[in-house]
């Protein structure tokens, strides 16, 4: 699982004259079918898909993980919208999105689009939502996507120095976001960034509408979009729920399905086992053990596709044990991702070198030291850091994911190859194991996966390193913090072209690859299976399957 995935381009926007980036691509095909459902000529009809348990309720700026991310792309629309093969593309409500300097950027909506409740999609819409994610009090785990815009320090509460709130924001808006009029706003940021329009498709910058802020609560239950599909009724914790197809849906192809069942599962085995009884149309994730088996009893209908995704160990940086760089060094080159890749994934998951993943532009192979097997150097390490072996390590996962065995593998080769004993603490399910490493509860390095929410190594470095995406606000479970990490993102960010921005980004993940806050484990191959009763089943290259384009047969 991840938390926000052929090759993802980062998208250059020079400086030099207006930026814009408008109207190109096209848009969804088709969409899908379920178990007992039909459909007629490839339209209309139901499908299942499983999810396991969203962390939080269904708010595009509350949502920073996979499972919620994959329900509320199928309800909402963003600004712009993203190939399969991670591209960008303007068939979103943006008609353009354009700046003389990378400062400050002018929106352009098109006309037509509504929410599900009929009221029109416009500039305040977006305003409004973005607002709300960056009010401190509000405690959006997205918070930090907006840090860069102007004014975003005033609608963060004082704290003290142990991190307590003081006090109130000073404002409730960002002086940065101007509504122009219902088709245009404008976004001032803090500092130049010429990335900013490919990042705006991601969930946490969706619109919101006017009845979203008099019972958020509710519309986390019960959310209304302007997506391609429409919740008509509230998703129940532990079961999931059904929506259906919206057919006002503004953007250029309507879903194909007429409904979807997005079923929660707790499990990822248990979810095989109806897929193959015919009770689950699509799985878009695997248990490892079913891979050796698979393509035989699948055929064509098992999937598998470039991806984004990495798998990691987190180091909680904040444990006097995990401190100090040499340890955290030292137990990544302690094992065999080679070994490990081929025992449990049959070879099809890659060992990871870099933490910028391969699809995206500026990864870098073979440029990190510490993901090399040494044993040697690594008791070195070890014992130079005054590492207490006498203590076993507690090796964190979520339960239900499929990850117990390869976590297990590592574990075994740490106790082989350090003289370290580990416990294993995997009794938590995804909902429940990510509270715990936002509050900092986890006492042993913790298994995390990674996709991009966007296609930029910015993506894969500030969004999950930096200061400002410390939790709540952000996805920095390691609580790692580097000021010279964060000065080098910032420059990056401002950078005058594309070649600058990578370049930049790059020296970053080097203070990264020596003060190793995670340990790089894998880079993830999407693969993912789909029952008879449907067709036309892509899993992108951020891992969600694009429910739209799914034929009920």
């Amino acid at each position: 699982m991840r938390l926000s995935k052929r090759s993802a381009v980062l998208i250059a926007t020079g400086v030099t004259g207006a930026m814009l980036l408008s109207a190109c691509g096209g848009g969804g095909d088709d969409s899908g079918s379920g178990a007992g459902g039909g459909g007629s000529d490839g339209d209309g009809g139901t499908f299942s898909i499983m999810i396991n348990e969203p962390e939080n309720p269904l708010i595009p700026t509350n949502t920073a993980e996979s499972e919620g991310h994959q329900v509320l792309s199928t309800l909402f629309t963003g600004l712009i919208e993203y190939s399969a093969e991670g591209e960008v593309q303007y068939t979103g409500v943006a008609e353009s999105i354009e700046s003389p300097d990378s400062t400050t950027w002018t929106v352009t909506l098109k006309d037509g689009w509504n929410f599900h409740d009929g009221t029109p999609v416009t500039a305040q819409s977006f305003v409004d939502a973005w607002n709300y994610g960056a009010y401190s009090p509000n405690a959006q785990q997205t918070s930090g996507f907006f840090s860069n815009i102007q004014g975003y320090a005033d609608l963060q509460a004082p704290t003290d120095a142990a991190g307590n709130v003081t006090g109130d924001p000073v404002a409730t808006e960002m002086s940065g976001l101007q509504v122009v009029d219902d088709l245009t706003f404008t976004v001032t940021l803090a500092a130049p960034f010429a990335q900013f329009p490919i990042t705006v498709g991601y969930n946490a910058f969706y619109p919101l509408p006017e009845a979203f802020f008099e019972d958020p609560e509710a519309a986390g239950t019960l959310p209304i979009g302007n997506g391609p599909f429409q919740a008509t009724e509230e998703f129940v914790p532990g079961q999931g729920f059904t929506v259906t197809r919206y057919d006002d849906y503004g953007g250029e192809e309507p879903a194909k399905a007429e409904s979807v069942e997005f079923r929660v599962y707790a499990d990822v085995s248990t979810g095989y086992t109806d897929l193959q009884a015919g009770n689950l149309d699509v799985l878009p994730d695997l248990p490892p053990d079913a891979l050796a088996s698979i393509e035989d009893e699948f055929g064509d209908r098992f999937l598998q596709a470039p991806s984004s995704g990495t798998q990691f160990l987190g180091y909680p940086t904040y444990d006097a044990r995990f401190a100090d760089p040499r340890v955290r060094q030292a137990f990544s080159m302690a094992f065999d991702r080679q070994a490990v890749a081929d025992a449990i994934f049959a070879g099809a998951y890659e060992p990871a070198d870099s933490y910028i993943a391969p699809v995206v532009e500026g990864h870098r192979p073979g440029i990190c030291e510490y993901c090399e097997l040494d044993v040697e150097r690594a008791n070195q390490l070890l014992d130079e850091a005054g590492f207490d072996r006498s203590q076993p390590i507690e090796l964190w996962f979520d339960a239900g994911g499929g990850h117990d065995a390869w976590v297990e593998a590592i574990g075994n080769q740490f106790r082989e190859n350090l003289g370290v004993e580990y416990t294993l603490r995997g009794d938590l399910e995804f909902a429940e194991y990510l509270p715990l490493l936002e509050s900092g509860g986890v006492t042993g390095p913790f298994r995390l996966g990674w996709s991009m929410d966007y296609p930029s190594p910015q993506n894969y470095t500030e969004k999950l390193f930096g200061t400002t995406a410390l939790p709540p606000g952000g996805s920095n479970y390691f609580f790692y913090s580097n000021p010279e990490f964060d000065a080098l993102v910032q420059q990056a960010n401002s950078a005058a072209s594309n070649e600058e921005a990578i370049a930049g980004y790059q020296q970053a993940e080097d203070i990264l690859l020596q003060d190793m806050p995670i340990i790089p484990v894998f880079f993830q191959v999407e693969q993912s299976a789909h029952s008879e009763a449907v067709s036309d089943v892509v899993i992108d290259v951020f891992g969600d399957i694009r429910v739209a384009e799914v034929t009920v047969n």
